[in-house]
């Protein structure tokens, strides 16, 4: 059993090291539809790996890195959508367009909902899907850097005092430097300390700054 909790084929190749850029995994049971789309996506420059059905893709889940999913929602065994789920609850946070030759609004909505950067309905233009894929691809890197950047504030965040984080609560609250002394029975001086301290150890510039990097982090459910 692998670290996201699905079982390994031994017909797997490790790619985790690979270039992550514009890679797509190509799930779709039709065999004739899949090699012809991948052809097509190759010839578009993209790093294609095909697999006949979720349970395969599943199998190497795990050594398979980052890339966009291309997914056919319909197949014997699980389905797109299950697939989909499948993945959320491991904590695999894969871009996914889906394609369907019978889809509908309600199918479209559920996709999306689930988190699909997209679903398009056979025959889609090439056109269309290379840019629902790339789409996807720059939208999941940027989802990468925001949780990255909101990581490395919690873990500054861990490291403040008991002291600097009751100061910073009173600056989130629009306190004034005095007024979180009286608040906290300290001196002015005292609370100047602690807030150019905490400012320091959160890499904040501004107060403005610092008071984003509060709301982040608070909605994130690591303050107060």
């Amino acid at each position: 059993m692998s670290g996201a909790g699905f079982a390994m084929s031994d017909d797997c190749e490790d790619e985790r090291g690979c270039d992550r850029m514009e890679r797509v995994f190509l799930i779709d049971s039709d065999a004739v539809a899949r090699a012809s789309l991948a052809d097509v996506l190759r010839k578009e420059g993209l790093n294609v790996k095909e697999f006949d059905s979720a349970e395969a893709f599943l199998a190497c889940a795990d050594v398979l890195g980052e890339g966009c999913l291309v997914l056919e929602v319909s197949m014997p065994g699980l389905d797109g959508f299950e697939l989909q789920a499948r993945l959320r609850k491991a904590g695999r946070q894969l871009p996914v367009v889906f394609l369907t030759g019978h889809g509908d609004i309600q199918m479209s909505v559920q996709a999306i909902k689930s988190g699909a950067t997209d679903f398009l309905t056979k025959p889609v233009s090439v056109t269309v899907l290379i840019d629902a894929i790339r789409t996807a691809i720059q939208q999941a890197a940027a989802d990468r850097q925001s949780r990255a950047v909101l990581a490395a504030q919690q873990q500054r965040f861990a490291t403040l005092t008991a002291r600097e984080r009751e100061v910073l609560e009173g600056i989130v609250k629009g306190r004034l430097n005095k007024q979180i002394a009286s608040d906290l029975g300290l001196v002015e001086q005292t609370v100047k300390w602690h807030r150019a301290h905490l400012m320091e150890r959160m890499q904040a510039r501004t107060v403005a700054e610092l008071m984003h990097m509060a709301a982040r982090v608070s909605l994130a459910g690591h303050l107060m």
